[in-house]
């Protein structure tokens, strides 16, 4: 998914294409090698969504969350998931005061704007569970009082694909609940030689909040964006070649489980949104095929005799878009 914009043509650039331009250029003057992860989590926080990031660690997962916060001007909390944490510790919880004799909320670090939940599988399932609301509702309900979140309200959770040992694979309401799943892989050679180029001059990571970064986007600038991606048109066989795409997963024979109509939206939206960064006003199939297999990757189930065969969600997906018919 990387070159998503051609700005040669300046009439016909839009506020959204400017504003994401903006935001990925400034992200990558940190987080160098990992383009397409940029505009990805671009494409996810204009649309509203949220991210599922899954890599090995020291891929600049973490980062690159954190410098996209500070380029939007945006809330940014961090919760490392461990086995003993709580519902409480992340939703906040009500605590008496002996002075007024009354309780009083204590906000949890899920009330922010950017939530980062740093290897979410290694939490239980009821710590897990108390996302659920927040990702559909945009809310937090504490005992029985229900408190809404800021807007936007994203939450970026990250997972290792290769320790396995002592965590709690997410269940797969929860998983429907992430627009899109990145994979994140090494960079090649040259981005890594410009990273350590960095580090000798004395970047480091943990002291981000001194580094060159500028907010090139507010949430005004967001609510913009978000208003000119809803008037990006998709006609009606853009529309049906969506739902054909969903369906054929949902028969696949590879598959114990196709994606939810909830996939359906997704795919729509981060197309609007695609389409809208590359300054148009209409989505196309190529749209619809760059952000296919991010949305639906952790929405599908293959069956135990294609994951011996070899064959990964990926693959079953790339099938599925090179049979569905196009639309002229």
């Amino acid at each position: 998914m990387e070159g998503y914009f051609d700005v040669g043509n300046k009439d016909n650039t839009g506020f959204t294409q400017i504003k994401a331009k903006q935001i990925i250029d400034e992200v990558s003057k940190v987080v160098v090698g990992q383009y397409a992860l940029i505009e990805q989590m671009v494409v996810v926080i204009l649309s509203g969504g949220h991210i599922l990031v899954e890599g090995v660690p020291g891929l600049a997962k973490t980062l690159a969350a954190k410098v996209i916060a500070k380029t939007i001007k945006a809330d940014f909390k961090r919760v490392q998931f461990t086995p003993d944490l709580m519902p409480a510790d992340i939703t906040g919880t009500k605590v008496y005061d002996a002075k007024s004799g009354e309780f009083y909320l204590r906000k949890g670090p899920l009330f922010t704007n950017i939530f980062l939940a740093d290897e979410i599988n290694r939490t239980p399932p009821k710590t897990q569970a108390a996302l659920l609301e927040s990702m559909e509702e945009r809310a937090i309900t504490i005992d029985g009082e229900t408190h809404r979140l800021g807007d936007p309200f994203v939450v970026v959770a990250t997972q290792n694909p290769v320790e396995y040992e002592g965590t709690y694979p997410l269940p797969e309401a929860q998983l429907d609940r992430f627009m899109m799943k990145l994979t994140v892989d090494y960079m090649p050679q040259k981005f890594e030689n410009m990273m350590l180029d960095k580090f000798k001059m004395g970047f480091t990571s943990s002291k981000i909040d001194d580094a060159d970064i500028n907010a090139v986007c507010n949430f005004e600038d967001i609510k913009r964006c978000r208003e000119e991606i809803l008037k990006v048109e998709a006609n009606d066989g853009i529309i049906n070649y969506i739902t054909s795409i969903v369906r054929a997963t949902r028969n696949s024979p590879s598959l114990i489980l196709g994606a939810s109509p909830r996939a359906s939206i997704s795919i729509l939206l981060a197309a609007k949104t695609l389409a809208a960064m590359q300054g148009r006003n209409f989505i196309m199939p190529e749209d619809i095929k760059d952000i296919a297999t991010p949305v639906l990757r952790h929405r599908v189930i293959l069956k135990p005799e294609a994951s011996i065969d070899g064959l990964k969600s990926d693959d079953v997906i790339k099938n599925i878009l090179g049979k569905v018919e196009v639309p002229r």
